[in-house]
Parts: structure tokens; sequence; C-alpha cells
């Protein structure tokens, strides 16, 4: 049995990490960014801005499972190439920076790659510097005085694109339930950037135009994911290449081996055949039962009533329900071979870079303005666009500014929209041909 709505409870009370401790980790990369920003030395007149990397850019970070464990977080620093430096003088130069201060001379230590910033018994992170040289992108290596070419910002997208294609952000889900169950079983070891890589990968537009409702659902989506992974790990008794999907010719492989890798195919055969069992079982307290033996006594015992933010604000005195469906407004009829792309990108502002949100996460600072366009289509015309701002949140409920009606483009196809109220937006785009939804499209907009 799928338990749709348990999965949302316990991603949402067991997994996911929480808004309190996402707010720490936001003001805390604030805080080294101001301090890095502000000082004499090199390190900051070089300085241009942080970015969110990894799990902190895709949004799969988790909570810890064990009271021991701690999550990390990795931020680039973006800075301009220094003159007569070397490779191996971003990190050292970096930790001397942070030495100088009071505050946080003892909390750092060196990597190859990184100064870690360790707030301890909650979390630690890793600063690692990130610059262009000869047009391409480099990250610095102090123990092999080596530059690694790396391309972050394409690997966001990546990501992006293929959590777009199981919608509702069910491949991000997925990530976090499998980095769970690698860290609550404790059965298997892989890096995070691997896993995400491996099971990434197996999204795919032609499984979706063979079953529409592949990805359907979250434990659709998971149970799907984990068959095609496991049919793709028993395909491959030798590890093989795992390529950087967004940098040709670099792989991950240097950060796993053979009998590491033959343990994770042994057991990923073993975990899809019970969240298989657990999804076919019709019996639902024998489900919960078969769905405990992956994810442990806590699944199913979380409330499921009011458990998205997406649903705070209803009932609540003085705040009005003015969501909108493009359901009550047009059939939808969505079309495999139609491919939409959405993009958002953040408005040129003095003293602000413009980028393309997908490639930073989706998230955007407060008080920047967001320009959404249809960025590629293969839909012939004639056919029109239609769009919903949603806009939800604590900041958004209080002031009573909630978003998310259904508006006909004005014929621009495309809309600026203030980022004003911090949390988890997004913005949606339909075509209707025919008197029906054809193709639709979201991009996630996070305000911190």
């Amino acid at each position: 049995m799928k338990l749709t709505d348990h999965f949302g409870a316990f991603l949402a009370n067991k997994v996911n990490l929480s808004d309190s401790r996402i707010a720490t980790l936001d003001a805390r990369v604030e805080s080294v960014s101001q301090f890095l920003s502000a000082g004499g030395d090199a390190v900051a007149t070089n300085f241009n801005e942080l970015i969110p990397q990894g799990s902190y850019a895709h949004r799969t970070i988790i909570n810890p499972v064990t009271a021991n464990d701690e999550f990390d977080a990795d931020v680039l620093l973006d800075m301009d190439e220094v003159e007569g430096w070397e490779a191996e003088d971003y990190v050292e130069n970096l930790y001397t920076a942070f030495r100088s201060s009071g505050i946080y001379r003892d909390m750092v230590s060196r990597k190859s790659r990184c100064v870690t910033v360790d707030y301890a018994g909650d979390f630690h992170m890793d600063v690692v510097p990130y610059l262009v040289r000869h047009g391409e992108h480099y990250i610095t290596n102090r123990s092999e005085n080596q530059y690694e070419r790396t391309n972050p910002e394409g690997f966001n997208e990546w990501l992006d694109g293929q959590n777009r294609i199981t919608g509702g952000n069910c491949l991000v889900k997925v990530i976090r339930l499998l980095k769970y169950l690698r860290d609550f079983k404790n059965t298997f070891s892989v890096k995070s950037v691997i896993l995400t890589i491996l099971i990434g990968e197996r999204v795919s537009s032609t499984a979706l135009m063979a079953d529409p409702d592949h990805y359907k659902d979250l434990p659709t989506a998971l149970l799907n994911l984990m068959i095609d992974l496991n049919d793709y790990l028993q395909a491959n008794p030798a590890m093989p290449s795992i390529d950087d999907p967004s940098c040709p010719g670099e792989s991950f492989n240097h950060r796993w081996n053979q009998e590491q890798y033959a343990n994770f195919r042994s057991w990923v055969a073993t975990y899809t055949e019970w969240a298989r069992d657990a999804y076919d079982e019709t019996d639902r307290e024998e489900s919960y039962v078969k769905w405990r033996k992956l994810f442990g006594d806590k699944f199913g015992t979380y409330s499921t009533a009011g458990a998205t933010l997406a649903a705070a604000h209803r009932g609540l005195p003085g705040v009005r329900d003015t969501e909108e469906f493009i359901e009550d407004k047009f059939p939808v009829a969505l079309n495999p071979q139609y491919r939409l792309k959405l993009q958002g990108v953040t408005v040129r502002r003095n003293g602000w870079r413009n980028y393309t949100l997908s490639e930073r996460g989706n998230v955007v600072d407060p008080n920047r303005k967001i320009k959404f366009m249809i960025r590629s289509s293969n839909i012939p015309e004639p056919y029109e666009v239609w769009w919903k701002v949603r806009n939800v949140g604590p900041v958004a409920i209080e002031k009573d500014m909630i978003r998310g009606q259904v508006e006909r483009d004005t014929g621009s196809r495309s809309r600026t929209e203030p980022a004003s109220f911090r949390g988890n937006h997004y913005v949606e785009v339909y075509v209707v041909k025919g008197g029906a939804v054809v193709a639709m499209d979201r991009q996630s907009v996070i305000i911190r």
C-alpha cells in the first residue's frame, strides 16, 4: 500500500531538515559571508559571494539520524583569481583569515579543498575556494597544489531538470529518503553526491512516456526509482564510471571503491524487494509493518493532518484562501511528447549578480526581482499561456498576502515578480491548446 500521506508526514517530521535548522544555517552562512568580505586581506578584496553547494543547494540535506550525527553544509567561496597565488594558497589564506578572528579562530580546520567551520554539536560548514581561470571553473586542492575543474551550477541545473521530470519535487524527496535509509540502516556507504547521480540518472522522460504514472506520487516514484536503480546495478557487477553530469571528462570513481560498490549493489537489491513488498501489500496495518522494516518504527506514526505548509493557512481567521487550480478552469490532458521549460532569472541590480535560479538551487535573496519566461518549447502554435504564482509561508500568512490565482498571460509569455517574503514558493506555467492543458512546468522559488 502506498500510504502517500504518511510518506509526507514522515518526511516533514523525521527526515527533512527542520525550518529552525535551515534558518540557523542560512544565518551562519550570512555571518561567514559578512566576515570574509569585510577585511582588508586578499580574501576580502577578491571576495564575490558565498554560493550554496551540494546537498545545501540541492535541498537534500536531512536531519541527523542519531544523536551523535551532525549535518554538514558546503558553500563555495566565489572569488577572483589572485595574482601570484598557486592552488595551495587559496585554502591556506582562507584558513589564515578565519584564524585571525576571535570568533572563528578555534572553530576552523583545514582539509585539502576547504576550510571547515565546526559549530560543535550542531553542524559544520565546508567553505571551498572557487574561481574562474582561463574561462573554466575550478576548486583548489591544497594537498596536491592543483586546480580541479568543476561545474557546480551546471550540476544544480541538471538535478533541477531531472526533478522537474518527476514532478511534485519527487526526485529530491526520494533522494532524502534514500539518504535517510543509508544513515538509518548503516549497512552501506556511499557519498551523497554519488547517490544523487545514481538516482538522478535513473529519471527518464522515456520512462514517463511509456508510463505516465511512473512518478505519480512519492511512494510510486520511490519504488520505481529503486527498481530502475537496482536494474542498472545488477547489469553492472563491476563499478561503472560515475560521471559528473555537468562536467564532461570528470568522474567521482575516486571517491568509492569496488568493495563498497558491491556491498551497495547487494543491499539495494534487498531493499528494493522490501519496498516492492510494502507497496504491493493490500492490508493497511501489514503495509505499515513492511514500510517500517525499511524506515523504522516512526514511519506511519505522525499525524497526516495539515502536514504541508501550503495548507497551514486554511481556516485561520483573517486569512483569505485565494488559491486557484488549473483543473477548475480546463481539463488537463498532458501530452508526454510536448516539452516545456520554465526558467526564472534574477533581474540585474546594482551590487548584485544576476543568475538563473536553477543554477543556485532555486534560492534567491529577499527584495530581488525575478523574471520568469518560457525557456524552450516544442509545442506547435497556436496555444494560450496561463500562469500561477504560489506565494505562501509564515510571513505571507501573517500579512494576509497569500497568492495562488491562475491568470492568463498578457502576451509577453513572461512575467516579473518580486521576492518579497521568505519561504518556499513556486511559479507554474500552463500551455492550453484545443481547450485543454497539454503541458506545464514549475519553477521553485526559495526566498531566504
